[in-house]
């Protein structure tokens, strides 16, 4: 049967005997917004009715959860989940899920279906919360909540996934690579620039030979035409006497 629970602000008190289902309601909020599934529940398979004390072979649920996302508008997420009894074990499945919405702009319901790695990535976004704010502090459940008393490598870990620090060193291990790999092309770039500078001084060297030899080719030539009309004057001087002769 459904069932229908209203959150007051600023404080909801739920109160009641052991086993009606207090800790459940937290269970179907954390997995609504983050898709989680409660510890020690069989993967899921105890977290829905059991089919065989209804006499079927499978049992479907759902879990609907609105909220004000970021902008303050009105959002309804939708989880479906499904177990099936076979002979001897029973499986969980968790089924594509819908986030519904209001357009401002034509005030039109608008439903969006989503896969559950995608519910569980967006949920928290419109709702301004990370994940791991949400599973290890808002949410977290009874059964978890010593973890503050956990061993060392286990405690940085979840401080790291709450206060997002991991992506934090992703992002200086990304800088740090980047880093190198600027460094390594400065390197190989100021090796070819030695490499070009060298070019540059033995190409100067040659042009200053050049115009050493341009200079001395010059001079040749005038010296030859020097010698050209020379050879001339004395030719012309040759056939003056032969003619007297």
């Amino acid at each position: 049967d459904e069932q229908v629970i209203g959150f007051c602000f600023p404080l909801t008190i739920i109160v009641g005997a052991n086993g009606c289902g207090k800790t459940t309601i937290i269970e179907s909020l954390k997995y609504a917004v983050t898709g989680s599934l409660p510890p020690g529940n069989k993967s899921g398979q105890s977290f829905v009715h059991d089919p065989r004390s209804l006499g079927q072979s499978s049992v479907k649920a759902s879990i609907k959860l609105r909220f004000n996302n970021t902008e303050g508008s009105s959002m309804v997420v939708a989880r479906s989940m499904e177990v099936t009894q076979k002979k001897t074990t029973a499986s969980f499945k968790a089924l594509d899920g819908t986030i519904r919405t209001v357009n401002r702009e034509t005030g039109e319901r608008v439903t969006m279906s989503h896969k559950c790695s995608e519910l569980d990535k967006n949920v928290p976004i419109f709702l301004g919360v990370s994940k791991p704010i949400l599973e290890h502090v808002v949410f977290c459940h009874q059964e978890d909540a010593s973890w503050p008393l956990q061993e060392g490598a286990v405690l940085k870990k979840r401080f790291d996934d709450i206060f997002d620090s991991t992506r934090y060193a992703k992002a200086l291990e990304a800088i740090k690579a980047e880093r190198k790999s600027y460094a390594s092309t400065v390197k190989d770039l100021r090796a070819e620039l030695e490499g070009l500078n060298s070019h540059k001084h033995a190409a100067t060297g040659f042009r200053e030979e050049l115009e050493d030899c341009k200079d001395k080719i010059s001079g040749l030539d005038d010296k030859i035409k020097i010698c050209n009309d020379e050879i001339e004057k004395e030719r012309t001087i040759g056939q003056e006497a032969q003619t007297v002769i």
